[in-house]
């Protein structure tokens, strides 16, 4: 008699059944991995980015419960979640600390993928949807953070209003589609958009940016929602102080993701140019990346100009956005001179700094690259000493630590200096300095790449004349 060692019943068997009807949807495209070592999160940056994306569609639809869209509940209703619904105070900061980590992770992540040039293998649709996708995220996040109707929520969305009426033709007809008539149903509109309008773009988005084979790797997963979960607990979010009309606002500036168009809103020129033109232009610039890309090599060092554009690009974003947020301590100034920046010096110093920020960039790639082929060349025909930088790992990772700190210092100074232009008109000019050491990086690396070479060529080359002298001695 026979006795079958495979017998499915009762739990298994229904799980087994679950799991042969999931496989056959497009469950099958996602893969779950648990790696033996540890893995660079740099290439799961996509994949953490959604995940973020569900974390905050769970808190938030907890959020919907008590949530009331009228112009007049809006910041009483979140102020009752954040005081008196059980567990609302962390529920609350754990979707505003995600919708912050769903923005810098999309930011890391495009960078990444820039620097890297996945783009250059047949992805340049990939690449374009995730640009925009983006551009969608930070509109998101946008309309998320105004629903509550602080005064910094009224100050985005004063600005927000002005931008959409200053583009022509079609700019009166935007205004009133996204923000509606006035500050009555403003709310509403934009609860709309924030649960329903762009969640259903970016999931569009995210089936055709997302490659066919999705792989979750779960200490990763585990790690950004640990870290999203602490974050909600441990820092807690100020709610600000309710909207009064009738009571002047205080001082405030946006989310850290949108001061940066702000300082150049600042400078009073014209709304349409700063505020979406400009962007407009760098975003479409950012799209068409792969079609100006013409490079053959995938490296970073091998694809100077790209990378030169793609570090000076980032490190005018961090100025302009610290800039942004720098508003004068000095009570006894009136307000609107301590909001506006001087547009000379202001244009002025970006006009200068971002040709000497991208050449100098530019160059110590170059000069990283010639380093590598003589060291190539030593290596091969060259003498049996090759003038090298003798630094071990270690060393070079606290020098490094050590560069990049101290322009963190020279930028405060230098902002501070900058927006007291009137007292003394000093400028350091330190973010251009954080630029050079970004690109000292790989030159420090190569040179002690080609020092372990050389060493171990010169051992190999002392053996084998010293195996010949003993063969003859024999």
């Amino acid at each position: 008699m026979a006795v079958s060692l495979d017998r499915r019943t009762g739990i298994v068997s229904l799980l087994y059944w679950i799991w042969d009807g999931v496989d056959r949807t497009i469950f099958t495209a996602i893969k779950f991995s648990f790696p033996a070592r540890f893995v660079s999160p740099f290439g799961f940056l996509g994949m953490l980015t959604f995940v973020v994306f569900i974390m905050l569609g769970v808190s938030g639809a907890l959020l919907m419960f008590y949530y009331q869209p009228i112009l007049d509940r809006a910041w009483d209703s979140v102020e009752f979640i954040n005081d008196d619904v059980p567990f609302g105070f962390h529920i609350r900061n754990i979707h505003y600390h995600g919708s912050n980590a769903m923005v810098l992770l999309a930011v890391l992540h495009m960078y990444y993928q820039y620097f890297s040039g996945r783009y250059k293998i047949r992805n340049e649709v990939l690449w374009m949807t995730g640009v925009i996708l983006g551009v969608v995220t930070i509109l998101e996040a946008f309309t998320g953070y105004d629903v509550i109707f602080s005064e910094r929520a009224e100050l985005a969305i004063s600005i927000a209003a002005s931008l959409t009426t200053s583009i022509p033709v079609v700019g009166p007809t935007i205004r009133d589609a996204a923000l509606g008539s006035g500050f009555s149903d403003f709310v509403l509109r934009f609860y709309a958009q924030h649960v329903f309008l762009l969640p259903i773009v970016m999931l569009g988005l995210m089936a055709v940016h997302f490659p066919r084979f999705l792989v979750f790797d779960v200490p990763m997963v585990m790690a950004i929602g640990g870290a999203v979960l602490i974050t909600g607990g441990v820092f807690p979010i100020d709610m600000g102080f309710k909207f009064e009309p009738t009571v002047p606002p205080g001082v405030t500036v946006p989310e850290w993701y949108l001061t940066g168009i702000y300082a150049f809103m600042r400078t009073q020129y014209d709304k349409f140019v700063t505020g979406l033109l400009w962007p407009l232009i760098f975003i479409v610039t950012i799209v068409l990346i792969p079609f100006l890309d013409r490079y053959k090599k995938f490296s970073w060092r091998d694809r100077p100009m790209v990378t030169a554009f793609g570090i000076t690009s980032l490190a005018q974003i961090m100025v302009t956005t610290y800039w942004g947020f720098y508003i004068s301590p000095d009570v006894s100034i009136p307000l609107v001179e301590r909001l506006v920046i001087d547009p000379l010096f202001f244009y002025g110093t970006m006009i200068l700094l971002v040709p000497l920020g991208f050449g100098f960039t530019y160059m110590m790639i170059k000069l990283a690259n010639e380093a590598e082929r003589k060291s190539k060349l030593a290596k091969n025909t060259g003498p049996q000493k090759v003038a090298t930088i003798n630094l071990s790992d270690k060393w070079i990772n606290w020098l490094l630590v050590a560069l990049i700190s101290i322009p963190s210092v020279l930028k405060h100074c230098s902002i501070q200096c900058s927006l007291n232009w009137n007292e003394e008109r000093i400028f350091i000019p330190s973010w251009n300095y954080l630029v050079g050491v970004c690109s000292i990086l790989p030159y420090l690396q190569i040179c002690n790449e080609s020092r372990k070479e050389h060493s171990t060529t010169s051992t190999c080359k002392s053996t084998r004349r010293y195996s010949r002298r003993y063969t003859r001695t024999i």
